[in-house]
């Protein structure tokens, strides 16, 4: 039976060598400088409109890294105030993310809307001191209203309006008077400031829709400025950092709480994760999900933390990868190429190997006696002796990579062909001395080998030497299944580098998902549990799925590949 490694060892996140970054350069000072009682407080605020994606990851390892290392805290706080778009999945499949990832929040689960009284009491003393009013302009008034980056805004003509009259309107609009969109609350501050979130920002909206969590006992709802603010006021945040799109924000930030004399957080921008080959917009996955592009958020083609999972990355190569990306503050495009290298080196390290053909070809060793079965011993892991060996049954008849066949092979190609020796992995030399062929087609259906029994394991006796290991499995005790091979989710490097009159989904990869079916495993991996990873060796890493899989219907994900040399080679002759 297969040997594998616990992985309770890969739920805590280390922090015993941080990276250093400005923002950790940030919290140092303020920690010698003694602000904010010398505490440390962050939060992850996802909005439950979607599911995580590897961005997010970023923002939770970087947020919950940071309490952890200087002794801190970290909520977990759902920025849920658009009832229009969120959902209670949402919710638990954000919970779920964190959790795997390594990082706990313990009784500091929060949503905005555990705030919301609070924030329309806010929302009543700015109007109260004459810094907000009732403003009955459209959507498209209030954006013509607003002026542009070289010309200033103009007045609504409701600014003016008295107090009474404002406070009077605002409540009306919480007892649901006024249909959506027909008035909003908007902040009084400038509208000739040279940034445009400063001019009269609306702070509350009309929204008759039901909430995940409070029902229909609201319908306003305050906007993100406003909410964000002042909930970090509320719980205390030290150090609220957010991605690079708020910096402009950060202004507005400082003037909610300034104006309502709270507690005062400090906001910190970081360059957000853009990955090469993919999407980690928002709007645009929720595109690819509800246009069925792809099988769910939990596709394993997905940037999603759950499609990950899926397809078989763990939680300390996300970790690795979000560490070696550092924390920057100007924004880049991440090579994909770099998360593959961190789940690949990490995998080499603590799966186990085992031997799998993806394309059959079957081979018949002749002079092989035709009732024996022999059992050759394999190694786990040979990164980790501790993972010990197992057996693997030899047979006359067995399954190679129809790939590792060639009847004219080209320059270079050192596998099997008519008259050559390999090795089979842990077990004979084999010689190919025959090809049946489809007579219609010319289809290669089987070849006929021979063996040395003196290479059993090792070497030919007579020093003799051949330039190939293949892997197989034997025909009659080998288990099937479907394994589905996924390659870039996009064929562009850059899919938000949109060409005129074209769509991002238009560089969607047709061929980013392949699914063999007729894929012959060694008998160790039967009854190998869901979400279970593996070696298969020289084909790449592989994940049973957790979705489709069932104790008589197997099914593999490939998690990345392995380096081929060959392949590269072939590549470059054609």
């Amino acid at each position: 039976m297969i040997k594998k490694k616990k992985e309770t060892a890969d739920i805590t996140p280390s922090v015993s060598s941080p990276t250093s970054n400005f923002i950790r350069d940030i919290v140092i000072e303020d920690l010698n400088a003694k602000k904010y009682d010398s505490r440390v407080h962050t939060r992850f605020p996802p909005e439950p409109n979607g599911y995580l994606h590897i961005g997010h990851a970023k923002s939770i390892c970087l947020n919950f890294g940071i309490a952890n290392e200087f002794g801190g805290l970290c909520n977990l706080r759902f920025d849920d105030t658009n009832p229009t778009k969120e959902e209670s999945e949402y919710v638990e499949s954000i919970k779920s993310d964190v959790t795997w990832l390594g990082f706990n929040w313990d009784d500091r689960l929060f949503y905005a809307s555990d705030y919301f009284e609070q924030m329309y009491q806010y929302a009543v003393q700015l109007i109260n001191d004459g810094k907000a009013y009732v403003c009955d302009l459209s959507a498209d008034e209030i954006r013509e209203y607003r002026g542009t980056l070289t010309q200033p805004g103009k007045d609504s003509p409701y600014r003016t309006r008295p107090v009474k009259e404002n406070i009077d309107l605002f409540e009306r609009m919480r007892a649901g008077e006024f249909k959506d969109g027909s008035r909003v609350l908007r902040a009084k501050i400038d509208m000739a400031s040279g940034n445009l979130n400063m001019r009269d920002p609306v702070i509350y909206r009309i929204l008759h829709a039901t909430h995940h969590r409070t029902g229909e006992k609201w319908c306003i709802y305050p906007m993100y400025d406003f909410a964000h603010c002042l909930s970090d006021s509320i719980e205390g945040i030290t150090h609220s950092v957010c991605t690079l799109e708020f910096e402009d924000h950060r202004p507005l930030y400082d003037w909610f709480l300034n104006e309502l004399k709270v507690y005062h957080p400090q906001q910190i921008e970081f360059a957000r994760l853009n990955l090469s080959y993919t999407v980690l917009s928002k709007r645009k996955l929720v595109e690819i999900v509800d246009k069925g592009f792809v099988n769910g958020w939990d596709d394993p083609r997905m940037p999603t933390i759950a499609g990950l999972r899926r397809r078989g990355y763990t939680p300390k190569a996300i970790r690795i990868f979000c560490e070696r990306i550092g924390v920057a503050k100007r924004d880049s495009t991440v090579d994909i190429a770099l998360l593959e290298y961190c789940i690949r080196e990490h995998l080499n390290k603590c799966v186990p190997r085992v031997m799998a053909v993806l394309r059959p070809l079957r081979v018949i060793i002749d002079n092989y006696p035709e009732t024996l079965v022999e059992e050759m011993e394999a190694i786990n892991n040979p990164e980790d002796p501790g993972m010990g060996t197992r057996k693997v049954p030899f047979s006359r008849t067995l399954y190679i990579e129809r790939d590792d066949f060639r009847e004219d092979p080209p320059k270079e190609f050192y596998r099997l062909a008519p008259g050559r020796e390999v090795r089979l992995r842990y077990a004979y030399f084999i010689k190919c001395i025959g090809v049946v062929k489809d007579e219609q087609t010319g289809e290669v259906l089987e070849l006929h080998c021979t063996y040395d029994p003196a290479t059993r394991g090792g070497d030919a006796p007579d020093g003799r030497k051949v330039k190939a290991t293949l892997h197989w499995v034997s025909a009659e005790q080998s288990i099937t299944a479907e394994v589905r091979l996924f390659n870039h989710l996009f064929v562009k490097a850059d899919p938000n580098d949109i060409e005129s009159g074209s769509n991002f989904t238009d560089y969607l990869n047709p061929d980013s998902m392949e699914v063999l079916t007729s894929c012959r495993l060694e008998p160790g991996l039967e009854g190998a549990a869901p979400g279970s990873r593996y070696q298969f060796e020289r084909l790449g890493y592989f994940c049973a799925d957790s979705v489709n899989y069932t104790d008589k219907a197997y099914v593999f994900n490939r998690t990345v590949t392995l380096r081929d040399t060959w392949a590269k080679i072939e590549k470059t002759q054609k």
